[in-house]
């Protein structure tokens, strides 16, 4: 789910898992600058994982561009895609438009 400045998570298939990810914003070695969230999204490894979005206030763009993956999230629209990474790492994900 979006939301201007942060995402909601939540994983259908375990009940009342979801969490908020908001973005790091103090810089440290470890952490990529303007890239790494608080809390991550964790997906499977080599199993087809449905990724549903919506918005709660504005238009955003979820995506994670080293997978080739963007998908919109309109408010009072559900859109749905399905992918599957088939290779661990940690990949970084972003709204690719300015909200609204």
């Amino acid at each position: 789910i979006g939301h201007q400045w942060y995402w909601t998570y939540e994983y259908s298939d375990f009940k009342n898992l979801n969490f908020d990810s908001f973005m790091i914003k103090s810089y440290s070695p470890q952490n990529m600058r303007l890239l790494d969230v608080d809390n991550r999204l964790i997906i499977p490894l080599f199993s087809p994982t449905r990724i549903m979005s919506n918005s709660n206030d504005v238009i955003h763009s979820w995506t994670i561009p080293s997978l080739g993956i963007k998908m919109d999230a309109i408010p009072g629209r559900m859109n749905q895609m399905i992918m599957m990474p088939l290779s661990y790492g940690i990949y970084f994900g972003q709204c690719s438009e300015i909200c609204g």
